[in-house]
């Protein structure tokens, strides 16, 4: 379940670029969240109707980890689809756990080791050798690609929202998502409401509405249920390792799907993010590991 749950995470970002030139960011998220709401609906309202009051009581951290992971990372994700690869996206995306290390360390003062902060940095140095394609000296002359930063952004909106999401209400699962499902939708209507009065609308026709459907079932509604599934199988720890398979997954699917080029600098950026997974991951002998606890943290937003 969590492979297959990767995997469709990672087609998140191919059917993004697949669908550039055809369905504007702001309508794709706007519909894909409209659908998994109303899916979510269906399912969860029993349980809304018995945390509604605590729902109510916390709206200010529902609407928090709305606007910072289900609404912004989406529409971030989609807008810079427009201007660079899917490869490129889903590399920096393999950013998210060592940032969210990172960011728990900083504001959280959890305790970290060396290898972790020294693994959180070769990682970073990977996404900035994929996001200079290779060149990071092309960064001190702000040659960075336009649809790369506005992911790299999105990126740490969504480590952003992990942190928020360990005051999460104490609700049942199905409620927390159908409520930040329909925030998002508030939060995102007037962006897609100023996207059609700019002229910019979705083009109707089947492949169209397969791609929204897809990115509406797969990475949001039975992404989030086999996730969740697998966190109470095998541990919320365990569980998030598997986020590391997501750019392995997107390249395979980005070459064969969309033609896209495999270059050196991927391979080198991949490479690097793994050294800095495993730095991380490394507890010399005798050293008490104190592993960063992921509750749920990708339960609600790719």
């Amino acid at each position: 379940m969590l492979s297959t749950t990767i995997l469709f995470w990672a087609g998140n970002s191919i059917a993004g670029r697949a669908l550039v030139g055809v369905v504007p960011p702001m309508a794709l998220v706007f519909w894909r969240w409209v659908a998994a709401f109303a899916i979510v609906s269906a399912v969860a309202w029993r349980h809304v109707r018995k945390d509604r009051a605590e729902l109510i009581r916390r709206w200010p951290t529902v609407l928090a980890l709305a606007a910072t992971g289900v609404a912004s990372f989406g529409a971030l994700l989609y807008v810079g689809l427009q201007r660079t690869t899917a490869l490129n996206t889903l590399v920096v995306q393999a950013a998210i756990p060592p940032l969210i290390m990172l960011f728990a360390w900083l504001f959280l003062r959890e305790r970290t080791t060396r290898w972790q902060v020294g693994g959180v940095a070769v990682s970073l140095l990977g996404v900035l050798v994929v996001l200079s394609r290779g060149r990071p000296w092309d960064l001190l002359h702000l040659g960075l690609n336009a649809g790369d930063a506005v992911v790299l952004f999105g990126v740490v909106l969504y480590a952003v929202y992990s942190l928020i999401l360990r005051r999460r209400p104490q609700v049942h699962p199905m409620s927390l998502l159908w409520a930040t499902f329909g925030a998002a939708i508030l939060l995102l209507a007037p962006f897609y409401a100023a996207e059609l009065i700019a002229g910019r609308h979705m083009t109707l026709n089947a492949p169209t509405l397969l791609g929204v459907a897809y990115v509406a079932i797969f990475p949001s509604f039975l992404a989030y249920l086999f996730f969740n599934r697998g966190v109470e199988l095998i541990g919320a720890a365990r569980a998030s390792q598997y986020l590391h398979l997501q750019p392995v997954f997107g390249a395979v699917l980005a070459v064969l799907l969309l033609g896209e080029a495999f270059h050196l600098f991927h391979a080198a950026g991949l490479a690097l993010i793994g050294a800095g997974i495993l730095l991380s991951s490394w507890r010399p002998k005798g050293l008490e590991r104190n592993p960063l606890r992921y509750n749920r943290i990708s339960l609600k937003a790719l």
